[in-house]
């Protein structure tokens, strides 16, 4: 059996926090942009939302991903 990479596993620990903070940004930036569909910065903070929403679900497979390196990847 193979130790726990401490380093990579705090670095897919970090990721997961910036994932958690990403999925709770982008409903609240989407809501806000269909709430007000006749502000005039309706667009950009719709594609905030949607950007936050991409980089999100990327996040979450960088961040699964990672964690799981530190466990099983042998050196």
């Amino acid at each position: 059996m193979s130790k726990t990479n401490r380093d990579i596993l705090y670095l897919g620990v970090r990721y997961l926090g910036i994932t958690v903070l990403l999925m709770f940004v982008a409903p609240i930036s989407l809501y806000e942009a269909f709430k007000n569909s006749t502000h005039p910065l309706y667009i950009p903070v719709l594609i905030f939302g949607i950007l936050c929403a991409i980089a999100a679900i990327a996040m979450a497979f960088l961040s699964v991903k990672t964690i799981v390196d530190a466990f099983f990847k042998k050196e």
